[in-house]
């Protein structure tokens, strides 16, 4: 068996496209924009950087 190497910033970068059309079209057949609920409990940093990076990729595909 052989490994394969992925690119994971591209892979991701291809992912959030798709995902950035499929909310385009959602917007423009149906007029719903979709968008991100988060429940956060306590105050882990972590886990708060977590949901900030999150916040930000949900409005770069449009939501």
């Amino acid at each position: 068996m052989t490994a394969t190497i992925i690119d994971g910033k591209a892979f991701a970068a291809k992912v959030r496209a798709q995902v950035a059309g499929h909310v385009a079209r959602l917007k423009e057949e149906q007029g719903i924009t979709p968008g991100l609920a988060v429940v956060l409990v306590g105050e882990d940093p972590a886990s708060e950087v977590y949901v900030r990076n999150k916040g930000r990729q949900t409005v770069e595909v449009g939501m």
